[in-house]
């Protein structure tokens, strides 16, 4: 019958066909356009893909920042590739970075911005083993120590001072290998990285002294999220949807760890990185510890003051650096720029 009253009325059954293209073309317009109000933006996480990282890979994968406008592109990090460097070279709009590299980077005149401090409480610490008699940091004096080449090696630099002693200092690898060969008597670590991979290699944490950075009083913030504020000045709206889907993917990830996990992974193993799934749920767990610190309920973005002041303050003493910009010059916050 349908085909009977097409072959009667061609005008209709063309009619109908116009109006079928006519929906599929406003359909793909729609959905260009969809995708032309998303913002382009690129980030570098400060290494390789690993559970340390987990929110923004995260954010990424479940569409978060594509819901918050912005269709991103995560950098390549690790060896030879710097964030602080894709920051001042235009290559990366956003960066983690630790806030003893980003105060450095300002006092030598890089216009960066701190957006976002995600990890509040130091997790670095220095390892030995406990046939050494290594306990306190004064027993490093004149001790082969690893040093992580670069900026990471400005918080146990500072510790030293603070001591008044001097070590051998011995560059110290992305593997905690010349540790537990014998090569350096104190190796450098993070609380949710190089000190379960010494555990995982057959050590027990009995076996070990720690020297903790927090334990020490010297809670420096580590991974925070970085801008230029020449780009921040040009769109800072883009800036405050970056880190609010970022806290998001953070709070998606500790909800679903599995997941999580399941995501990084997927990353690690597209970068060709090898992963560990027992090590990276130990980092993603540590993660939680270090972002939902005391009575928090969700991970956290704003810098402390004290913290900045009391870091500036102690790598200007120990000869770092000349001078450190005020806090209100190098931490934003979204609702001060509305105002």
């Amino acid at each position: 019958m349908n085909d009977m009253w097409h072959k009667n009325h061609p005008e209709r059954r063309k009619g109908s066909m116009v109006v079928v293209a006519l929906f599929l073309f406003l359909l793909s317009f729609s959905l260009a356009a969809e995708e032309m109000i998303l913002k382009h933006a690129t980030f570098m996480p400060l290494w390789s893909p690993q559970a340390q990282f987990a929110g923004y890979y995260v954010a990424l994968d479940k569409g978060i920042y594509a819901r918050y406008g912005i269709a991103l592109k995560i950098l390549e990090s690790g060896p030879g590739n710097f964030p602080d460097q894709a920051l001042k070279e235009g290559k990366a709009d956003f960066a983690i970075l630790w806030l003893t590299t980003a105060i450095k980077c300002r006092a030598a005149g890089m216009k960066l911005v701190n957006l976002a401090q995600i990890i509040q409480k130091s997790s670095l610490m220095l390892v030995s083993k406990k046939s050494a008699g290594i306990r306190t940091v004064a027993d490093m004096d004149g001790k082969k120590v690893g040093l992580w080449v670069g900026d990471l090696s400005i918080p146990p630099l500072v510790l030293f001072a603070k001591h008044h002693i001097k070590v051998q200092a011995v560059p110290q690898s992305h593997t905690v290998n010349l540790f537990l060969r014998g090569g350096i008597d104190v190796a450098s670590a993070m609380w949710f990285n190089e000190y379960h991979t010494i555990y995982s290699s057959g050590v027990d944490f009995d076996e070990l002294n720690v020297v903790s950075f927090s334990g020490e009083g010297m809670n420096f913030p580590e991974d925070g999220i970085y801008t230029m504020e020449q780009g921040l000045h040009k769109d800072p709206a883009l800036a405050e949807a970056f880190v609010a889907a970022s806290l998001e993917g953070w709070r998606y990830a500790f909800a679903h760890p599995d997941e999580a996990l399941d995501i990084v992974i997927k990353y690690m193993r597209e970068a060709k990185v090898p992963a560990n799934r027992v090590h990276q749920k130990w980092m993603l767990d540590r993660m939680r510890d270090l972002l939902m610190t005391g009575t928090r309920q969700e991970p956290p973005g704003h810098l402390d003051e004290q913290d900045y002041g009391y870091v500036g303050r102690v790598m200007q003493e120990a000869g770092l650096i000349r001078n450190y910009p005020d806090y209100n010059d190098f931490a934003w916050r979204a609702d001060a720029e509305k105002k």
